[in-house]
């Protein structure tokens, strides 16, 4: 099994964080006791810039969840499209062999789900196997990549398509003044991007996936999620997520890899879920990472904030064109996220 292409697709509109920071500013100047504390969030996302879905001006047109999910739902499927045709050029694969196409997203929902809608749209093959997951939030990309492996596991002569588009600009409650919400204002952007995993049996040439590991944390639902009403998604994002991560990574991370008879000496590159900065800091803390180690992923998260579960996926792109380990080099994919849980992936240059 390797991952024989990844791609990512971006909306057109690009803003700086100083552009974006004084729209809400503006937006919130009346209802905010202490516009400075905005300023702060914003400042300490470690996020310089972000691409949304509409122009600035255009989200105020959003006055319902109906309105907001229909721009969801267009935009997903242009953006879906463009990374799956990327992917599959790059992974040098026929759209006609893909046996499943898995679609993972969070901030947005339609049935029949946007994978039906790009199989249509695409002409992707009449019997390809639809796995749309909804709900997984940032922990979808590993996980997405975890379960379209198993899948070519069972069927080593085909490919599994991954497509995750998260647009989380649609789901900011611009009457939602909690401290969750304005950090979110803050740090999540909107993207795409599409992973072709191929069987044993398919040439490819990318990295192998030795392994996979799911872990759940009993009784963690309140550290992160969504409270869904008529107003839509309004975020869940507890001061405990670094705490969670500090507790658990490095124990979940050492039985993974003692399954293989490895340690943490062993990995030569990390591929890790952007989150934000404090995610990160407790993910370094956790597996003591030092030497710039998770870099890619700072770099990741100050280029277009953070995109859920296409974060990681931004990651493993960047790896795959720009930084590719040497032959030989072990690698770890990770992100955490509601649940609360983690998803490993063993990977093998």
């Amino acid at each position: 099994m390797k991952i024989a292409g990844v791609s990512s697709a971006l909306p057109q509109y690009y803003y700086k964080q100083e552009t974006v920071l004084a729209a809400l500013s503006a937006y919130w100047s009346e209802k905010l006791e202490n516009p400075q504390f905005l300023t702060r969030l914003h400042q300490r996302t470690g996020v310089a810039g972000r691409y949304f879905v509409l122009p600035l001006e255009r989200y105020y047109d959003l006055t319902t969840w109906g309105d907001t999910n229909r721009v969801w739902i267009e935009a997903a499927r242009e953006l879906g499209e463009k990374a799956i045709r990327c992917a599959l050029q790059r992974a040098q694969v026929d759209a006609n062999d893909i046996g499943a196409f898995f679609f993972v997203s969070v901030t947005g929902i339609a049935s029949p789900s946007i994978d039906a809608m790009l199989i249509n749209r695409m002409k992707l093959p009449s019997r390809t196997k639809r796995i749309p997951i909804f709900g997984l939030g940032c922990v979808a990309g590993a996980a997405g990549i975890a379960r379209a492996a198993d899948y070519v596991r069972a069927y080593p002569d085909q490919v599994a398509i991954l497509l995750s588009v998260e647009l989380c600009s649609l789901t900011l409650q611009r009457d939602d003044l909690s401290v969750a919400n304005l950090i979110s204002s803050g740090l999540f952007g909107d993207g795409a991007a599409a992973v072709v995993v191929a069987g044993a049996d398919v040439p490819a040439n990318g990295p192998t996936i030795l392994a996979t590991r799911s872990t759940f944390y009993p009784d963690t639902e309140h550290v992160m999620g969504w409270d869904i009403s008529e107003r839509g998604f309004r975020i869940v994002l507890s001061p405990e997520v670094p705490d969670v991560i500090t507790q658990h990574l490095g124990a979940d991370v050492d039985a993974f890899l003692a399954e293989h008879d490895l340690t943490r000496a062993d990995i030569g590159a990390y591929i890790m879920h952007t989150g934000g900065p404090k995610v990160l800091q407790a993910s370094e803390q956790a597996l003591g990472l030092t030497d710039g180690a998770l870099k890619p992923s700072w770099d990741c998260l100050r280029r277009v904030g953070n995109l859920s579960s296409a974060s990681v996926l931004f990651v493993l792109e960047d790896a795959m064109m720009n930084w590719r380990p040497a032959p030989g080099t072990l690698s770890l994919l990770a992100a955490m996220g509601p649940g609360f849980c983690s998803e490993l992936v063993l990977l093998k240059w």
